[in-house]
């Protein structure tokens, strides 16, 4: 491991622009991590997406580099949790050439975004989407069926001269419940169910969700032929693979019957399945009969991601630089558990405050965890050596960027969150660092305004919340024990460190961010080496 790290530091992977200097803020570091988030979450608004990924030229759209014309002929349909401000959005760009759409969007969600003054998000009076609403408490339900049923109807009534446009974010495969008849609906959520609760992979899960739907793994898309299908994605799902995200509806995925069967055998539920399960799958080929034919026609389908958790990443990366930091991201598929998480944070804080060469140790146990939390060696490697370059050479404080959705092992019936949680825990592994502006810094929040069954986004801690939390006599393990973090973070610095921006109306998982100040380093190699060679650079 040392030998990597000592062929990257032969590199050169960072190259500046310009003239090296220090930017001056007088902002508070809390203040400035807090704006950080704010940049990110702005990036990926509903609206800001479709206005990036949608272009108007006269009576034509132009989306991922390709001319789709406009004749009075464009449809418009959707699903998810964001997809009411994607269309508003849609329909302002589109004009009178929006014939009509139906979205399916969550219980509720209109007289929630009212209520926090999100009103660009609603559509106006005289909209040509008709908005429907269902999958209370996130589940599908009858309503969220009945708005797959229309969402089918208009699709399905379409012509080679017509365009669809597809509206998707995360959520949006419980807002798109289409059962195969004769599988009613709740046969279908109960076999899903009782195969995720036998420990069945996200993908297992998918392929058996995609065989039992009319509308899941490509078969919008399907319904919707001879039409040209476009959809914009707003991606909630590590890596944004497309056909995971609500399941693939525009994603043609070939699923046999055989292939559900035996996985569904694997564990032991196949002797258990409904009546109507069995004669679906008893069926012995692929659903679609005429695919062929479609991939011989006039329509076709582009599928585009306008936004994901990078982009959310890249746009706070310029803010931070705006802001006087130099930013570094580190991976956007951050997952697994929030111990090996915040274990990896406190690490690479250590490693980047260091005074003098950090030990190996840091870098091998760090090269250990990557793999443990999705973070490749490779950027571990790139980001480590772009820290130790920075601590070297003098090049200001830095604030290192990462994303993803971390998990959390549910020990107790406390209140909180994956990034309560995390921020926690990066506090307590920054223990006895300095503390802000001197020290590191950690923020960890749900680009979704929500973390967990809770009213905050996420955290901010740093090296002082272990004292702080020992002063007012709280109890930091059994917090941990009893997954009660929002508790906690509300006593705590009264509450201050809690991230609450209310409902942002988006969601592309979530956003980490280490906020490492300039530090000061001891030249090496100096004969006068005292308290004279610590110098801030």
């Amino acid at each position: 491991m040392a030998r990597i790290l000592s062929l990257l530091q032969s590199q050169t992977l960072v190259t500046l622009t310009g003239v090296r200097r220090t930017v001056v803020c007088r902002m508070s570091l809390e203040a400035r991590a807090r704006e950080l988030f704010a940049t990110a979450v702005e990036a990926v608004q509903p609206d800001a997406v479709v206005r990036r990924g949608v272009e108007r030229k006269d009576d034509s759209l132009v989306i991922d580099g390709r001319t789709f014309a406009l004749r009075n002929n464009l449809h418009l349909v959707g699903f998810g949790k964001a997809v009411l401000g994607m269309a508003a959005e849609a329909e302002r760009i589109a004009g009178d050439h929006l014939v009509k759409g139906v979205i399916s969007v969550p219980h509720g969600i209109q007289e929630t975004l009212r209520c926090h003054g999100k009103s660009q998000m609603l559509l106006k009076d005289n909209s040509r989407i008709k908005v429907m609403e269902g999958a209370k408490h996130n589940l599908p339900d009858g309503d969220a069926q009945y708005a797959a049923q229309c969402i089918k109807q208009l699709a399905s009534e379409l012509t080679e001269k017509d365009l669809l446009l597809v509206l998707i974010s995360g959520g949006g495969s419980a807002l798109l419940p289409a059962p195969i008849p004769p599988i009613s609906l709740e046969e279908k959520h109960d076999v899903t169910r009782r195969l995720a609760g036998a420990g069945a992979t996200i993908q297992e899960l998918n392929t058996v969700r995609r065989a039992l739907s009319l509308l899941k793994g490509g078969g919008l898309a399907h319904v919707a032929h001879p039409a040209q299908v476009v959809a914009l994605i707003l991606s909630d799902v590590i890596g944004d693979p497309l056909d995971l995200i609500a399941s693939g509806p525009t994603v043609r995925t070939d699923v046999w019957p055989e292939e559900v069967i035996s996985i569904l055998q694997s564990y032991k539920l196949s002797d258990s399945l409904p009546a109507s399960v069995k004669e679906v799958l008893g069926r012995g080929s692929p659903r679609w009969e005429n695919i062929e034919e479609e991939s011989a026609g006039k329509g076709g389908v582009l599928n585009t991601v306008i936004g994901s958790n990078s982009i959310a990443l890249k746009c706070a990366g310029r803010r931070a630089r705006e802001l006087g930091f130099r930013p570094v991201v580190l991976s956007g598929d951050v997952c697994g558990d929030v111990k090996a998480v915040s274990r990896l944070y406190g690490l690479l804080a250590r490693f980047a405050s260091s005074r003098e060469e950090p030990a190996p140790e840091l870098a091998a146990e760090m090269l250990r965890l990557g793999p443990e939390v999705g973070v490749e060696s490779w950027d571990l490697c790139r980001t480590m050596q772009v820290l130790d370059e920075g601590r070297k050479e003098g090049w200001g404080a830095t604030c290192l960027l990462a994303g993803g959705e971390p998990t959390v092992e549910l020990t107790g019936k406390g209140r909180g969150g994956r990034n309560q949680e995390l921020a926690l825990r990066v506090g307590l592994e920054l223990r006895g660092m300095e503390l802000p502006p001197k020290g590191p810094m950690f923020l960890s929040g749900g680009t979704d305004g929500q973390d967990g069954p809770t009213d905050a986004a996420g955290a901010i801690t740093d090296g002082g919340l272990w004292e702080e939390a020992r002063a007012q006599g709280l109890d930091v393990e059994g917090t941990l024990k009893d997954n009660d973090s929002f508790t906690f973070l509300s006593k705590v610095s009264g509450g201050q460190r809690l991230l609450s921006p209310g409902l942002t109306g988006t969601n592309v998982m979530d956003v980490h961010m280490l906020l490492l100040p300039s530090i000061p380093i001891r030249i090496p190699n100096d004969p006068e080496a005292d308290d004279r060679s610590l110098r801030y650079m």
